[in-house]
């Protein structure tokens, strides 16, 4: 049968056709049955290679290609392409030579003078891989745009960055290249992240097995919380790269915020097969393996991490997180000297200075766990930002806005489905344990703490003419509006729930200063308060290092002013919404439980099952500070922890007085 212009053509058509959509194999299919009837076609030959270039075969893909220049030794672009091979094969020396016989045969190949200068870098040859650069850049004024816009990026020349990458997208609106630098421009700067993913989806969209717009890609759609996006990319760029180390992490990443912590051990591990010296990786292993409750495992990993990183503080602070677990004399001692070190950044020297605090309280040497704590804290405040004034004017601009007669004249004007139980307060009140005790029984699903809910509150002043925020927008909206917005939390939150019960526990313990909003668009949600004695509460706070979030911890005075302001907003809802808030004393659970358990279950309407007087028992990943203690049966030692630092917290004794006066005559006998 002869083969005839057309047919080759067609053949050629749908052979790239499949290997741009990423079906590799079905090029190979393609070109090797055209093959067996016209072998000399140089086209199919060339073709097939860069199909098995995707499909992993390098040995087979170098065959063809030389086998092709035996046909047509001067064709420029075969010599590419097997430097390219030989490149991806490490075999830079080869490379070089190919790329140099590229260029000698067509000097017009801008990308063969840039692989030219990729592979002299590789090859360690830094002197002459200048001049190659140069002359890549001197044959593609898009791409020397592009270099100049990256130097800017570089040096931290933002402006300068942006303007140049936009002048070369102006020049050429499809130069992937400018998309991704300008993206990562976007990024960098935090602002802009919905312009920085669209680029990447657009350079993506042209150039498919762009595999670094890709894996930036997938980390600004983990930084927009779009976790099952994320999830999408890392696992095409796995496709495209099977052994890529970083796109199996960041896959690992995206599994364990979505929730999906046990995927995420799978990922996790596969990208330590590939790359064992990974201690960012083998931390972000250690930190799935805590949640799923596997301590000793996890312990394991992060000691691995600090292995390859004896600097790496985040690894010794996780390991203290644990909460139930001490320090070897070895570890201490690696601490402190690590904090002599000249090259600690502050968020390593704040992470083992909260460390050797932990490590000193459980040796019961109190004034050297509040020396640690204390720089901790001065460090880490030095570090975030935190406005208290602004915080006061918030929260009374809430009050005034929710006023008893606002609340009763929009009385049941929001979405009425009871699925959530918020449970509030202040971190490290024993808000975990509630949580546990309450997932712990058959009708209800633990999820995390979820900041849809201040999120949704606050997108109600976006694009507003009249420069309105929140609270004050909730005046302009209307009945339709509020069911609107509980709605809209309902739906969000979904990609959270997966046991399918009728009722789900949203822990976000900022959210007490949203329970009015709450009540105006979920009407029939559930609240609890979980409280603490008010010298333990804020102890536990300053003790802890926290992922993000709670800057007002950092600092003395603002942590237990933030106290009496947790308090006075608390009693402002009392008022203005009776009976709608369950009080719930840390001190009453540890010391009463099965009363407890049975008042918090009424109070949801749920009938009392003894499976939640065992919450320990139940298997769930548990995120928060508190997931080891909560897998512990109930205890007490916790009680009036703050009496052992009671000559460095006279000033919140003084500031918390009246706090405490105000506190049940029980709760005072415990822990006062």
């Amino acid at each position: 049968m002869t083969t005839t212009d057309s047919d080759t053509q067609k053949d050629l058509a749908d052979a790239i056709n499949h290997l741009r959509n990423g079906s590799p194999d079905k090029t190979r299919r393609i070109c090797q049955n055209f093959l067996a009837t016209s072998p000399s076609s140089g086209a199919h030959i060339q073709l097939l290679a860069h199909a098995f270039i995707k499909l992993g075969n390098l040995h087979e893909a170098k065959q063809q290609i030389e086998f092709a220049l035996k046909l047509t030794p001067d064709f420029a672009g075969l010599h590419e392409d097997l430097g390219s091979i030989q490149a991806l094969s490490s075999d830079y020396e080869g490379a070089s030579d190919s790329f140099r016989k590229a260029i000698q045969l067509d000097p017009r190949l801008t990308s063969a003078h840039k692989k030219l200068a990729q592979s002299l870098s590789a090859s360690g040859k830094t002197d002459e891989v200048d001049e190659a650069f140069e002359n890549y850049l001197d044959r593609d004024k898009d791409a020397a745009l592009v270099a100049a816009g990256a130097e800017h990026w570089r040096s931290n020349r933002i402006e300068e960055a942006e303007a140049v990458l936009k002048k070369a997208l102006k020049r050429n609106a499809d130069n992937v290249d400018a998309m991704h630098f300008l993206a990562l421009v976007y990024h960098g700067e935090n602002k802009k992240l919905n312009d920085a993913e669209a680029l990447l989806r657009k350079a993506t969209d042209i150039a498919p097995d762009f595999s670094q717009a890709l894996s930036s890609l997938g980390r600004v759609l983990i930084d927009c919380g779009k976790w099952l996006d994320a999830i999408a990319i890392y696992k095409k760029i796995i496709k495209l790269k099977p052994n890529d180390y970083k796109a199996w992490a960041g896959l690992g990443r995206a599994f364990s915020l979505s929730g999906q912590v046990e995927s995420a051990l799978g990922a996790y591990k596969k990208s330590l097969s590939i790359k064992d010296e990974s201690p960012n990786v083998h931390m972000a292993y250690a930190h799935s393996l805590k949640t799923v409750g596997n301590q000793k495992a996890a312990l394991r990993a992060y000691r691995k991490s600090i292995e390859y990183r004896p600097g790496l503080g985040e690894s010794y602070w996780s390991m203290a997180n644990l909460k139930i677990f001490n320090f070897k004399s070895s570890e201490v001692k690696a601490m402190e000297t690590q904090l002599d070190s000249e090259d600690l950044t502050d968020s390593a020297r704040t992470h083992f200075l909260f460390s050797l605090g932990k490590a000193y309280e459980d040796r019961k040497e109190y004034d050297l766990a509040w020396h640690y704590y204390n720089l901790g804290n001065e460090t880490q405040r030095s570090q975030v930002t935190y406005d208290p004034v602004a915080n006061q004017v918030q929260l009374d601009s809430i009050k005034d806005v929710f006023s008893a007669e606002f609340l009763n004249h929009h009385e049941e004007v929001g979405c009425e489905k009871p699925d959530p139980i918020f449970v509030v307060g202040l971190p490290r009140s024993g808000s975990t344990l509630i949580e546990q005790i309450l997932a712990s029984h058959s009708l209800v699903e633990g999820t995390s703490e979820l900041p849809n809910l201040g999120d949704i509150a606050l997108s109600t002043g976006k694009y507003r003419q009249d420069g309105l925020t929140y609270p004050k927008t909730l005046s302009t909206l209307t009945p339709r509006d509020f069911k609107a917005y509980g709605q809209e939390y309902l739906q969000q939150v979904d990609r959270h729930r997966a046991s399918g019960t009728p009722f789900f526990i949203d822990k976000m313990p900022n959210n007490f200063a949203h329970i009015g909003w709450i009540k105006m668009i979920l009407p029939n949600a559930k609240i609890i308060n979980t409280r603490r004695h008010p010298l333990d509460s804020c102890l536990g706070a300053y003790k802890q290092l926290f992922a993000k979030g709670q800057n007002f911890t950092y600092d003395k005075f603002e942590l237990a002013q933030f106290y009496c302001d947790y308090v006075d907003i608390m009693q402002h809802w009392h008022s203005v919404l009776p009976g709608e808030i369950l009080d719930v004393h840390y001190e009453d659970t540890v010391t009463d439980l099965e009363s407890q358990v049975r008042r918090i279950l009424q109070f949801c309407g749920l009938e009392f099952e003894e499976q939640c007087t065992r919450y320990w028992e139940t298997k769930r990943a548990v995120k928060t500070a508190s997931s080891e203690q909560v897998r512990q049966p109930v205890y007490t030692s916790a009680l009036g922890l703050w009496k052992n630092y009671a000559g460095y917290i006279e000033d919140w004794q003084q500031q918390l007085e009246n706090v405490v006066k105000d506190l049940p005559q029980s709760i005072r006998d415990i822990s006062g």
